[in-house]
């Protein structure tokens, strides 16, 4: 990460200097891993982050260090902000499930958006659907 500030010229230097410090963290986890270097860059574009024992799992790390007074966990994760981002627009991409305030077993999917925007506030549980519509409006 950095900050830049200045013209083209000055925000192109910056990019292209972002662009060899990548190559070299790659060259480093590359030698490490036994990653491609695509698979490598995709980790970074992505921003995952792991936990030790996912870090020991892809070659990143060694060993996990013990604190004796806490449990291990051999969970293995890793995170990864744009993969969170991708899922959470897909589901609230999905149609959206209205339930009637005549009887709460009925349930209808709304398939339309131009649907979901004229729906009245009293017909609505929980968060209108014409509000999450327009946060996923900015999210996008």
């Amino acid at each position: 990460m950095t900050m830049a500030f200045g013209d083209h010229g000055d925000m192109q230097r910056a990019m292209e200097m972002l662009d060899e410090v990548k190559e070299s963290i790659i060259n480093a986890y590359e030698i490490r891993t036994s990653l491609s270097r695509a698979k490598l860059s995709h980790l970074m574009d992505s921003e995952t982050w792991m936990n030790a024992n996912k870090a020991i799992e892809l070659g990143f790390a060694d060993d996990v260090l013990k604190d004796d007074k806490r449990g291990s966990s051999n969970e293995a994760f890793a995170f990864s902000a744009k993969a969170a981002q991708v899922s959470l627009m897909n589901k609230l991409s999905k149609p959206a499930t209205k339930v009637h305030k005549d009887s709460p077993a009925k349930a209808a999917v709304i398939n339309k958006p131009e649907v979901q925007a004229d729906a009245t506030p009293a017909d609505e549980v929980g968060t209108p659907i014409k509000d999450l519509d327009k946060r996923l409006s900015l999210l996008k």
